[in-house]
């Protein structure tokens, strides 16, 4: 049978679309099922992402059965910023079936043409703010948490429909034997603070909304070059900081001040994917009594991302808040830590990273291909 591909808009279409890598995965070991409820939020039409993009879901069915899903995107906000023609896919998922994901993809990318797109670009789910990249090198650790995954096989079906790569991911893994920076790291760290003066402090829990407000405004200014970025609103950032409120470990969330003004911040996470695998996509009826049971139990930790303002970079900040951080973590009972995502091309903080001891242990890539406009367009 053919494969019939259509714009998912029915509940009972998202419902396939959001539940539909419980299929792909089954049997996977180092899968981590989503929470549903967190999908459905990012997918809603009132998430405030939605307010400066339009977005598109897929299925593709042979034979009234489900193969494959896909997302097509035009970020405004990533436009504004970077005026590249890119629309964004994501969210793919597909059986062992060619015909299935180059039919997505030819969805996806006459959507993205029709509304001007040169090029699409992805996974993006939807933004590099939210998970991206394809795994495609790493496959014999679980993801961590906000990290994704997929089938060693996505890398063949992705390339045989024409796309090429466009930027690697590298994560870094480091854990507690292996964690050693060499002296004259320490040495220069130490010098650094005294000379530039320096201070490193955990987040103030005591006036949260405005160390959260920090953080958006030194993120926003830190990362403004960096390629691919796409600045959060204010409206997108609490809703993240909602979430985090709620997971974060004080202790690793870091800020650097120099000579008092605001210079940087670090954030690492538990990797709450040692509770998410068992939670199995629900925290209900007893999802909540498992996350409380095992919340001390988790073994390592995310480094999920540093924002250092550009007036205050190569200093030494970087790697102050590794060291900090590392040094936190193992004194909290973390065994290890993964640093991610990191560009291919940042030789900085790739360099700092591996000179303690680090080992690069997974890449994810980003593919793109050209758009072929509409004719008459």
């Amino acid at each position: 049978m053919a494969v019939l591909v259509t714009p998912v808009r029915s509940k009972s279409e998202l419902r396939a679309f959001v539940n539909f890598p419980w299929t792909v995965y089954r049997g996977d070991p180092a899968w981590v099922p989503p929470l549903t409820s967190e999908v459905r939020k990012l997918l809603a039409p009132t998430h405030p992402f939605h307010r400066h993009a339009e977005t598109e879901l897929f299925l593709a069915r042979r034979d009234g059965r489900v193969t494959g899903r896909i997302s097509a995107c035009v970020n405004r906000a990533h436009l504004a910023v970077h005026d590249d023609g890119a629309g964004f896919w994501g969210f793919f998922e597909c059986g062992d079936d060619p015909e299935s994901a180059a039919a997505l993809f030819d969805a996806a990318g006459r959507w993205l043409a029709e509304r001007g797109m040169r090029t699409m670009r992805g996974p993006c789910s939807f933004s590099t703010n939210e998970e991206c990249g394809l795994l495609v090198e790493g496959f014999d650790r679980p993801p961590t948490f906000m990290m994704p995954h997929n089938p060693p096989r996505y890398a063949a079906l992705v390339e045989g429909c024409g796309f090429a790569k466009a930027r690697d991911l590298w994560a870094w893994f480091v854990d507690r034997p292996a964690f050693s920076p060499p002296e004259k790291m320490w040495r220069v760290a130490n010098r650094m603070r005294e000379r530039e003066g320096i201070t490193v402090r955990p987040v103030d829990m005591s006036r949260v909304d405005r160390e959260l407000q920090l953080l958006r405004e030194v993120y926003n200014g830190a990362w403004q070059k960096n390629w691919g970025f796409v600045p959060m609103t204010a409206e997108e950032f609490d809703v993240v900081a909602a979430d985090f409120r709620r997971i974060v470990r004080p202790e690793l969330l870091l800020f650097a001040e120099v000579q008092g003004k605001p210079a940087g911040f670090s954030l690492s996470l538990p990797d709450y994917n040692f509770i998410l695998k068992k939670l199995n996509g629900s925290l209900f009826p007893f999802g909540w009594l498992t996350w409380l049971l095992n919340a001390r139990k988790i073994p390592g930790i995310r480094y999920i991302t540093m924002g250092i303002l550009p007036e205050y970079q190569r200093r030494g900040i970087d790697a102050i808040f590794y060291l900090e951080t590392m040094e936190r973590g193992l004194a909290l009972g973390y065994q290890w830590c993964e640093m991610s995502w990191i560009l291919e091309d940042n030789a900085v903080m790739n360099n700092t990273i591996e000179a303690f001891g680090a080992k690069r242990s997974k890449v994810y890539r980003l593919y793109e291909r050209p758009l072929a406009q509409p004719s008459g367009g």
